[in-house]
C-alpha cells in the first residue's frame, strides 16, 4: 500500500487551506490548487529523477510509480544563441522521456497519488501528449484508463494512444467543457482524472526545475521559456525554482516567459492588455495543437505568477513556430511545433529587448517532433533517388 506523508493543499486563488490530498481543484472557487509539503534533498547517488528528488514529494522512495522519467539533457546551441543575440540558449529536451514528452514527469507523481488513495482507475482530458502518457503509465500500473481528447485531435494521434488499450474517446463539445465534465464523472464513476493543472501534476513538473538548476550548479539562468496550454506545466516550473531559492540551493529565481501559439494565446493575449484574467481565445488555429487551449484552466493563476515574478507572455506566429521548428532540426533537434514556439519567443523577446545579449536562456522542449509528423507538410522537403552507380557522381562534395 501507497503511503502519503503529512501533506495538504492550498488554493492558488482564495487562498483556502485543505487538508488532506484528495481534492483536486478548489471546492469553493473551483481555481487550481498548490500542493503543500515542507520536505526537500537531492539524493546525488541516484540517476531516476523519481528517486534523486523523492523527498520533495509526500511518497516513500520504494512506492513510486515511475518508468524512469527525468534526467533529461539540456543540449546548448551555440549556433542558435549566436543568432539570436544571447550569451547562451539551452534546450531541456523532455521528449527523452517514456512517452517523448514532459507529461512523463506529471503523470507519474499522480499515478502514484491515485494508487495512495485506493483508486484503481484512471483518466485525463488531453489535446494529445498528455493522452498518451497516462495510457502508458495506467497500462504499466496495471489500472483501468480512460482517455478523453477532442474532437479535432488529428487522427495520427489516436493510434499512439490506443496502443494501450485504454478505453479512448474523441468527445464534441467545448475543450474546457469536456474537462469540467470529466470531474463530474470521476466522482461519479471513481475514476482520478489526471488533468492538465491538477495538483500533483503540477508539482511533478517541478522537477524540470530542479534538474536545470543542478546542471548548471544551481546557478540558474536568467530566463526559461516555457510553452504553454492550459498552465500547470509553468506553474509547476516556476514552483520548482521557487522552492530551489526557498531551501537555499539558490540565491535567485529565474525570469519566466509564458510562451503560446499567437493563432490560440488567452495567457499572451491578456498580458498584453495588461489584464489578470484570461479570455476564451476566438476560433483559435494553430499547428502547435499540443497547445491550443482556448480557455486554459490555470490561465488566471499563470497570470499571476508573471505578475509575482517579473515573467512575460509572447504569442509566436505560425511562420515563427515552422522557422523555429526548422532551426532546431538544423541544429540537431527535431520538436513537435510546440516545443518550438519557445524558440520563437527567444527571438521576438531579444527583438524587443527584453532578453538581453548577456543573458543565459533554457526552453523546455516539451515533446518529440514524431508526435505530429504532418508537420513535415510545412517544411519542403525533397530527397533524390538513384542507382547505385551513380552514388560517386550525384553526391556533392
Amino acid at each position: 500500500m501507497i503511503i502519503i506523508k503529512e501533506a495538504n493543499l492550498i488554493c492558488t486563488n482564495c487562498g483556502k487551506n485543505i487538508e488532506g490530498t484528495r481534492a483536486l481543484r478548489c471546492a469553493d472557487c473551483d481555481s487550481p490548487l498548490d500542493l503543500v509539503f515542507d520536505g526537500h534533498g537531492i539524493e546525488s547517488s541516484k540517476s531516476c529523477s523519481a528517486e534523486r528528488y523523492r523527498k520533495f514529494f509526500p511518497f516513500e522512495p520504494h512506492e513510486i510509480i515511475s518508468m524512469g522519467e527525468g534526467a533529461t539533457p539540456t543540449v546548448y546551441l551555440p549556433r542558435l544563441a549566436e543568432k539570436i543575440g544571447v550569451s547562451s540558449i539551452g534546450i531541456k529536451n523532455e521528449s527523452m522521456n517514456p512517452t517523448w514528452s514532459f507529461k512523463d514527469r506529471g503523470t507519474s507523481c499522480c499515478t502514484t497519488h491515485a494508487k495512495a488513495l485506493g483508486f484503481d482507475h484512471i483518466g485525463t482530458v488531453s489535446s494529445g501528449n498528455m493522452a498518451a502518457s497516462v495510457a502508458a503509465y495506467g497500462s504499466y500500473a496495471g489500472m483501468k484508463t480512460t482517455i478523453l481528447v477532442k474532437e479535432n485531435l488529428a487522427d495520427e494521434k489516436l493510434a499512439p494512444v490506443a496502443i494501450y488499450r485504454a478505453q479512448l474517446f474523441r468527445v464534441a463539445g467545448n475543450y474546457d467543457d469536456v474537462y469540467t465534465e470529466s470531474f463530474k464523472l470521476g466522482k461519479a464513476k471513481g475514476i482520478y482524472f489526471m488533468n492538465s493543472d491538477v495538483p500533483f501534476r503540477a508539482a511533478g513538473s517541478r522537477s524540470i526545475s530542479f534538474e536545470i538548476a543542478e546542471s548548471l550548479n544551481f546557478d540558474v539562468p536568467e530566463w526559461v521559456i516555457v510553452p504553454t496550454s492550459s498552465g500547470g506545466n509553468l506553474r509547476g516550473v516556476i514552483s520548482g525554482f521557487a522552492d530551489m531559492k526557498k531551501y537555499g540551493y539558490t540565491s535567485r529565481i529565474p525570469r519566466f516567459i509564458c510562451a503560446q501559439a499567437a493563432g490560440c494565446s488567452p495567457i499572451a493575449a491578456a498580458f498584453e492588455k495588461g489584464e489578470m484574467k484570461v479570455e476564451r481565445f476566438p476560433n483559435p488555429d494553430t499547428i502547435a495543437h499540443a497547445i491550443d487551449n482556448p480557455f486554459p484552466p490555470s490561465g488566471n493563476e499563470t497570470l499571476a505568477l508573471l505578475s509575482k515574478y517579473n515573467g512575460v507572455a509572447i504569442g509566436v506566429s505560425e511562420e515563427s513556430i515552422i522557422s523555429a521548428q526548422a532551426e532546431l532540426a538544423s541544429n540537431g533537434l527535431f520538436g513537435q511545433p510546440a516545443a518550438a514556439v519557445p524558440i520563437g519567443a527567444a527571438y521576438e523577446a531579444r527583438k524587443r529587448g527584453i532578453i538581453t545579449e548577456k543573458d543565459r536562456v533554457v526552453t523546455v522542449f516539451t515533446g518529440s517532433g514524431l508526435k505530429y509528423t504532418a508537420a513535415f507538410a510545412r517544411h519542403n522537403l525533397s530527397w533524390r533517388e538513384c542507382h547505385v552507380s551513380d552514388l560517386k557522381t550525384g553526391i556533392r562534395d
